[in-house]
């Protein structure tokens, strides 16, 4: 089960945006597994995809279409990733495209794919062609909830956030929705996150405002290190909202909406790692004042890999040395050990290069004990701070990926 608060809030409708869920039967029959938004003329989008090479057909399809044209409707289908299937899978994810756009009408390019589920197996275009007339039929401004739990794959909750804030003035609504559970390193797992707000956003700035969101939220999240083949997150701004256009990073107006849509982002990247497969524990890692941010990085991302750091976690076990061997493997250049200090919670473990005078092992067990733990690395080597999300490692991760396809 996911750590900590797990339901589902109140979504609040976004005008301009309307969602369906149906069921194709991809892989369990009965199962929501087919989601439609569909945005209004209006809308402007910015979109965020998957750095592997192996990217997949729908990934591969919805940046072509993004560069030509308007999206009006996005296509998301769960069971199955259309990955590692060649030249059949894009001119799956092609034909479903099409028959979409026929039933909807619209172009083809106005249309974005997205796929996830099991990668190397062919999509069966077919029964998703024949559930959507039912999915536009059912289009609905209220519909987030079932679009929310129509897209997961292993997670065990829907995740949503869902917010309202006034601006000089003028309510703005902001809506979102992510899944992932495993296969979780971003780098913009299996994540898909839509966030749409009714605010009117100027292109360039909707660019730039997502990448920098980006940065800040799902780009800062581990479950296990593995960057999935299908990764997606959009940034949908249709402007119905009352509120006059914002075009300017530097209007004070968008940065009261920027903190808003953070909120969003990193609520909706935490309940990622929250329901990370198996976790029990959702430990926030915090490098500070480091040289760089590629430094920070560095040091963060390896103590929150570190398969022997998460399955301490798991059993409760303050074992420090894990900690303190994944910092000095970071790759980092002339760390002076003496400096480092490292925390679990508010209880110092590291300092002078060693363990500190004051730890004891009971206290630190105390800590461990929790189900949301901070670790925080000083370095004192800079300015630059850095926090990544984890989780720990149990027995269940490996069952419910051992056993992922039977």
């Amino acid at each position: 089960m996911a750590v900590g608060t797990t339901e589902l809030p109140t979504m609040r409708p976004i005008g301009g945006v309307r969602l369906a869920a149906v069921s194709a039967g991809i892989k369990k029959p009965g199962r929501d597994d087919v989601v439609l938004l569909e945005l209004s003329e209006s809308t402007r989008c910015a979109a965020a995809f998957t750095q592997n090479a192996f990217c997949a057909a729908p990934v591969v399809i919805a940046r072509q279409h993004l560069n030509a044209a308007a999206p009006r409707y996005l296509l998301i289908n769960t069971g199955n990733a259309n990955a590692g299937t060649g030249d059949a899978g894009l001119q799956a994810a092609q034909q479903s495209c099409h028959s979409l756009a026929r039933a909807a009408g619209c172009r083809d390019n106005q249309v974005l794919p997205f796929s996830t589920g099991v990668i190397g197996e062919t999509l069966p275009v077919e029964k998703i062609e024949a559930v959507l007339p039912e999915a536009v039929a059912k289009l609905d401004e209220q519909g987030w909830k079932e679009a929310a739990w129509g897209i997961l794959t292993t997670d065990t909750v829907a995740k949503g956030a869902s917010f309202e804030v006034d601006i000089d003035g003028h309510t703005v609504t902001i809506s979102g929705i992510s899944k992932g559970s495993g296969m979780i390193r971003p780098d913009m797992a299996t994540m898909l996150a839509y966030i749409a707000t009714d605010a009117a956003i100027a292109q360039p700035l909707l660019t730039q405002c997502l990448k920098n969101l980006l940065n800040r939220s799902f780009n800062r999240i581990t479950v296990d290190g593995d960057t999935s083949t299908n990764d997606a997150c959009l940034l949908i701004a249709s402007g119905a909202s009352t509120l006059p256009e914002l075009s300017d990073e530097s209007d004070p107006r968008y940065k009261t909406l920027f903190s808003a849509l953070s909120a969003a982002f990193e609520t909706l990247a935490q309940k990622i790692v929250r329901d990370g497969e198996g976790a029990t524990k959702l430990i926030t890692v915090d490098v500070l004042e480091a040289a760089s941010d590629a430094e920070a990085q560095a040091v963060a991302y390896t103590v929150a890999h570190s398969p022997l750091v998460k399955t301490a976690f798991f059993a409760s076990d303050p074992n420090w040395g894990r900690i303190l061997a994944a910092v000095g493997r970071a790759g980092v250049e002339a760390l002076v050990l003496e400096q480092i200090e490292i925390y679990l919670d508010d209880l110092c473990i590291v300092k002078g290069g060693g363990r500190a005078e004051t730890y004891r092992e009971e206290l630190g067990q105390q800590v461990m004990m929790g189900d949301e733990i901070t670790i925080t690395i000083k370095l004192a080597r800079g300015a630059v701070n850095c926090t990544v999300w984890t989780c720990d490692f149990s027995y269940d991760y490996v069952k419910i990926n051992a056993e992922y396809r039977t």
